[in-house]
Order: C-alpha cells, then sequence, then structure tokens
C-alpha cells in the first residue's frame, strides 16, 4: 500500500478515489433517477390518454358499448401517423375496439402487469410501452390498453434517456476535477499556518532558542502539538541558558585565579621550571579565553544592519599576531585589496575569526615558514601557508570543537577553528580548507558584500 508522508497528498490521494467512484455511480445513479422520471411521466400520460378514450366510449340501450373518436383526434391513433395505440376489452379480454389493423388487443392477459402497472413487449418490430387502465362504463367493467410506439418521431422522453450518457453524463467527471482543484487550493489555504509554523522551527537553533511557533490561525487539531512544541522549546532554551551561563561563569572565574598564578611564577627565581609554568598558563590561559569565546558567540546574532571594512579586520589580526609570528620563527604578512571591502558583519566578531585562523596557521606550521593573509575584493579571507598543508580526511574534522589530530600537543585544545566555523555560520557566509598546489594549506572565510 502506497503510503504518502504529506497530508495534502494523503487527501488528495483519498479524494481522487473518491471522485472516481462518483464519477462512476453519479451518472449511473442520475440515469436510473431520469429514466424512473421519465417513464413516471409516460406512464401519467397514457393513463391520461386512456381516460380520454374512456371519454369517448358510449354504452348503448342494447348494452353494447360504442366508440366515438372526433374526427380531430381520429390522426393520432390512425396507422397511419400512430402516436398511440388503444384496445378496448370487456370483462372476458374480448376485444371490443382496437387500433391494430389485425384486430387484436396491445397486451395479451398474460403479458399484462396488476393494479394498472406499464409494460415492454416487441409488436411486429416496434417497442411499445403501455398501461391497462380498468374503468366501468354503465353496470360492466371494461379495459382499456393504451400504448405508445417509442420508435415514433414525436415520441422524445425515451430519446432523452438514451442521450444522456454521450451528451450529459461525460461532463460530471470534469466537474468533479474542479471541484478537487478547488478542493487543493482549500487545503493549502488552511494549513498555509503550519507551513509557516515550519519554517518558524527551521530557523530555531542554537543561536536562536528565543524563536517559537504561532498558535495564531492554527487548526485546532494541531494547536495543541504545536502548544507541546513551545513548551520542550522553553525547556531546552532554559537548559541551553543554564549551559552558556555555566561556561561563560567559568571561564571569568578562571581569569582570576590564572592573573595571580601567572604573577607569582613571575616571581620566582629565573629557570627551566619557571618557564616551563609560565608555558603551560600561557596555553591555559589561551584555552579559557577561547573557551569564553565560544560561549559568547553560541548566543551572537548578527544585525541586519551591522557591517565591517575587511581589510581594517584583517589589518588589526595581523599586528596582533605579528609578535607570536617572531617568537616562533616565522613571517606573517597582509595582501590582497589594499581599499576598503565592505561586508555585512560585526568587526569584533570577524577579527576573532581572522585572528584564530593566523593564530592556527602559526602554531601548526614549523619554523621559517611565512603565513600571508590575503584579502579580497569579494569578500574573502584567505590565510596561506607554506607548511605541510591539510590531509584530506581531516578537512572536515578540523572546524569541529576539541578536535585534535596530535592529541600529545599541549598547546592546542581544537578551539580556534570551531570559533572561525561559528563566526562563519553567524555571518551567514562559510570556511574551507584546501591544499596549495605549490604546498602547504589554504583557509578561505567568504563573507557577504553591503
Amino acid at each position: 500500500m502506497i503510503r504518502f508522508r504529506s497530508i495534502i497528498t494523503r487527501i488528495v490521494a483519498l479524494h481522487v478515489l473518491a471522485l472516481a467512484a462518483t464519477s462512476i455511480l453519479m451518472p449511473l445513479a442520475l440515469y436510473w433517477l431520469l429514466n424512473q422520471a421519465a417513464n413516471g411521466l409516460l406512464r401519467d400520460a397514457l393513463r391520461s390518454e386512456a381516460l380520454t378514450i374512456r371519454s369517448f366510449l358510449h354504452p348503448q340501450a342494447d348494452g353494447t358499448l360504442a366508440l366515438d373518436i372526433p374526427p380531430d383526434m381520429r390522426p393520432l391513433y390512425s396507422s397511419d401517423y400512430g402516436l398511440y395505440a388503444f384496445a378496448v376489452l370487456d370483462a372476458q379480454d374480448h376485444v371490443l375496439f382496437t387500433s391494430r389493423t389485425d384486430g387484436k388487443a396491445l397486451f395479451t392477459p398474460n403479458e399484462r402487469s396488476v393494479s394498472e402497472w406499464t409494460t415492454r413487449r416487441s409488436n411486429t418490430g416496434s417497442t411499445l410501452f403501455g398501461v391497462t387502465v380498468i374503468r366501468p362504463i354503465g353496470e360492466k367493467l371494461y379495459s382499456i390498453q393504451i400504448a405508445q410506439d417509442l420508435a415514433h418521431r414525436d415520441v422524445i422522453i425515451d430519446d432523452v434517456v438514451k442521450s444522456f450518457f454521450p451528451r450529459v453524463a461525460w461532463i460530471t467527471f470534469p466537474i468533479l476535477l474542479v471541484l478537487l482543484l478547488i478542493d487543493i487550493l482549500i487545503f493549502r489555504r488552511a494549513l498555509a499556518p503550519v507551513r509557516t509554523a515550519s519554517m518558524t522551527a527551521a530557523a530555531i537553533g542554537p543561536q536562536r532558542t528565543d524563536l517559537r511557533l504561532s498558535e495564531q490561525d492554527m487548526p485546532k487539531e494541531i494547536v495543541p502539538l504545536v502548544h507541546a512544541v513551545n513548551e520542550a522549546l522553553d525547556r531546552l532554551e532554559r537548559g541551553l541558558r543554564a549551559q552558556r551561563e555555566f561556561t561563560a561563569d567559568m571561564a571569568h572565574e578562571l581569569r582570576t585565579p590564572l592573573a595571580i598564578v601567572r604573577a607569582r611564577v613571575d616571581s620566582l627565581d629565573p629557570g627551566p621550571a619557571r618557564d616551563t609554568l609560565r608555558t603551560d598558563l600561557v596555553n591555559m590561559t589561551r584555552t579559557v579565553n577561547q573557551v569564553l569565546d565560544i560561549a559568547e558567540l553560541e548566543a551572537f546574532i548578527v544585525g541586519t544592519d551591522a557591517r565591517a571594512d575587511l581589510h581594517a579586520v584583517c589589518a588589526d589580526a595581523v599586528a596582533s599576531m605579528a609578535p607570536l609570528a617572531v617568537e616562533m620563527s616565522k613571517t606573517i604578512a597582509l595582501t590582497g585589496d589594499v581599499g576598503p571591502v565592505w561586508v555585512r558583519g560585526q568587526a569584533e566578531a570577524l577579527f576573532r575569526a581572522v585572528r584564530n585562523l593566523a593564530e592556527n596557521a602559526i602554531r601548526h606550521t614549523p619554523p621559517g615558514v611565512s603565513i600571508e593573509v590575503e584579502v579580497g575584493k569579494e569578500g574573502t579571507v584567505r590565510v596561506l601557508d607554506d607548511g605541510p598543508g591539510v590531509p584530506e580526511a581531516d578537512r572536515e574534522s578540523i572546524f569541529r570543537r576539541f578536535w585534535r589530530r596530535d592529541r600529545a600537543r599541549a598547546d592546542s585544545r581544537g578551539l580556534g577553528l570551531a570559533i572561525v566555523s561559528r563566526v562563519a555560520e553567524a555571518h551567514d557566509g562559510s570556511v574551507t580548507v584546501e591544499n596549495r598546489p605549490e604546498g602547504g594549506a589554504a583557509f578561505t572565510l567568504r563573507l557577504k558584500l553591503v
């Protein structure tokens, strides 16, 4: 059995089946009703005509019966025109009068139905539709048979019934098809709030936990589900907020003790022990700052009117990383477009992203390597180095939090590129990495121009 996941598709499929059955059964039912109505009209007309024949019958003094048809009505019963045929029978079914040339009754006793009912039979190649009316004339009962040849040119009731299917019934399906199209429009309009809620739900994420599904104009059958989803989102938002606040508070609280420990380490006598402790404290402080950056960026949203000069952002980032590059026997330079490159974004967040890209290149390349921060006029920043490059298998993983290829390294916690990825996502941009043909890696941050 075919299962449709769409509500509209399910309803339409069921409607198609219903319409297909209706388009068949409705014409049949209409045909039956029309045929019954036509038969009823014809039967009533024939009974009326039988009473007319009854008015032409007059009892005689000798007990016989005389038939006096006015001259102007005789053509109706003549064999030449023959719109109507009649026969008058006595109680013993002897034919007294008949319009047939052979002098016989229209219907034999075994062909007649009870209670003046109608009957059909083939007579001399014609199909007769007739009634038998029993009426008293004088002191005796007589049977008056009246019939009509349905093949006569002036009989149109039966022709109307016969032409119903080829001329009328075919229009049933197009009408029902139009009703189906109208139903589809009605369903789409009725489910429009559901589609709007779906679009809202698609926009909900860790950065937009404040969004809720609207219950306005929502079908009452779906309101309980929407209400339950909104309550679940409220619980998730509270949990995420508590987690973010805990992470931020921890990072803030760790800064002060780290500063105190560093001051005490600096007061120690020079030596290998002090240098090792100082290095460990620098790495720990860097990790704490990155965790704080991650916590702040989780709730970060770029305003629609925010704009930043990408060239100025990159210049500040290169300047801030230059001492680290010199300390590690490497060089860093700013290249590319020299004029302002305005992009949609927040300057501080973009500065963190470029700084982390540059720091990643400095820390993960051997001494003597040169790092180049290239600004493109199309709104891109490329951080190039001539180091060993990035293995293809790691190019997706390096942007995940706390991912490290070398777990033995103490100076990296796998947060720098995760920060870059989060900043790019918040700016509706992207960050990718590829190896350069001449050697080294190329990280590319793409942003939207304004």
